[in-house]
């Protein structure tokens, strides 16, 4: 996503359900993603971690400044790969959470929130992952990649590209008409759509899981999908920019 300042930093929001609580880690990174060919990476990430109720608000700049973090996300086999990248280990009850990813000192650039699941055996899991973010064009679209795993059957998702009625909850500039795309690991398109209302199917099967999106410019997708990685692009119609949201529900098996 394209990291920028005020109310158009990335927010990347997931919903652990079940009852036991969940072990993750959080990364924000930026100045490794130039060894990918991003173009203006986020020079320094700053991460926080919000969470329900009572929740102390976390939050890290560099994932070596504190030795007890930095031994836990060692130990995870995931750290970040440059000093100036941000994590955060924690053991997290069910709830909605939110990371947002800021630049150091009000910087901006190409920047990526993850979440992983540490502890997967178990009652909870991840349901829901969603990143809100400002979706221009070309390389600065908003991309959020998920993994389905865990067992060897088939889970049901859905994807949502949401624009318009972010205006409810008071978000400036929101993304006028939002279009979406799936892709595998390879990067084929599995699924595209433009208005949720569009293909019929899908139409039914978005509001049979109680996720249909509240106006009829932004785009879902339904799919039962194998183990594997997968790629929900965002971005705007005829080339629109504006902030925009990414939703990935996991439903389980069908």
């Amino acid at each position: 996503m394209r990291v920028q300042t005020g109310d158009n930093v990335g927010v990347g929001g997931f919903i652990i359900t079940g009852s036991s609580p969940k072990h993750v880690l959080l990364r924000a990174i930026g100045p490794s993603l130039t060894q990918s060919g991003v173009p203006d990476a986020l020079a320094d990430p700053v991460l926080e971690l919000h969470g329900p109720d009572a929740f102390v608000t976390i939050s890290d700049d560099n994932w070596r400044d504190d030795p007890a973090q930095e031994a836990l996300i060692i130990a995870s086999g995931i750290p970040p790969t440059n000093d100036l990248e941000s994590a955060i280990d924690a053991t997290l009850v069910p709830g909605n959470y939110t990371a947002i990813i800021r630049g150091k000192n009000g910087t901006s650039g190409i920047g990526l929130v993850e979440v992983y699941d540490l502890s997967q055996p178990g009652d909870s899991k991840v349901a829901n992952l969603s990143t809100r973010a400002f979706v221009s064009t070309g390389d600065s679209v908003v991309i959020a990649g998920f993994i389905l795993g865990g067992n060897n059957g088939n889970d049901a998702i859905v994807a949502r590209g949401i624009g318009p009625s972010l205006v409810g909850s008071n978000v400036p500039n929101v993304l006028a008409d939002p279009t979406l795309e799936l892709r595998n690991s390879d990067g084929a398109l599995l699924i595209a759509n433009n208005d949720w209302q569009d293909d019929a199917a899908q139409a039914a099967a978005l509001i049979a899981a109680g996720l249909a999106p509240t106006n009829q410019l932004e785009s879902g997708i339904a799919a039962t999908l194998p183990p594997g990685l997968y790629t929900a692009l965002l971005a705007g119609r005829n080339n629109g920019a504006g902030v925009g949201l990414v939703e990935v529900y996991d439903l389980g098996t069908p």
